[in-house]
């Protein structure tokens, strides 16, 4: 063999041995510390809210729009607090039974496994995450389409293109945002 054609064939295997190794995204890291917040809240309020539950919330309520932070938001925001939305929110709370206070906490606590598991996932490169997450955000568009019809607000346009703009990105970035750690085994 030549000298010519072994110095190629060195830098073939050379090409072939080095894996080629995909940059890291920053907004993947946005969309995992997104999704581990939200599902570490969720979880914590459905903790306390579980809590909360052999308490009297009717009580507790007329407690907490007496605190004095609450009392100089209100005061800040020019809302009375006896106002109408106020009351209804109170009679609803009087009508709250315990174990409906339990079964929404579990509830809750149960969907904040859905962003941890998502996120978890997307920490871990994992292929299924990056599809879940991709279904997750286009899952609301339809819904969002349908109350800007009922009812146009420009909020809800901003958000419906924002989330339009998400699920595109996520869709046309996936193989760079979402792989698993080993190598597929192609056929």
């Amino acid at each position: 063999m030549s000298i010519q054609a072994k110095a190629s064939m060195q830098e073939l295997s050379v090409v072939v041995a080095e894996p080629q190794v995909k940059k890291r995204a920053p907004t993947l890291y946005a969309i995992i510390l997104f999704k581990l917040v939200k599902g570490i809240l969720f979880f914590a309020f459905g903790v306390v809210l579980y809590f909360q539950a052999s308490h009297d919330l009717p009580s507790e309520w007329e407690d907490l729009l007496k605190q004095p932070f609450v009392e100089h938001v209100f005061e800040r925001l020019r809302i009375h607090p006896e106002n109408k939305f106020f009351q209804h929110l109170a009679e609803q709370i009087d009508n709250v039974t315990e174990a409906q206070v339990h079964f929404w906490a579990v509830g809750t606590m149960l969907f904040s496994l859905f962003p941890l598991v998502e996120g978890i996932g997307l920490l871990y490169r994992a292929f299924w995450a990056g599809w879940l997450t991709i279904g997750e955000s286009a899952f609301f568009v339809p819904i969002e389409m349908y109350e800007l019809a009922k009812k146009f607000s420009p909020y809800m346009l901003v958000v419906m293109a924002v989330n339009i703009v998400i699920v595109w990105y996520l869709y046309v970035n996936r193989e760079a945002l979402f792989y698993h750690h080993h190598e597929r085994h192609e056929p």
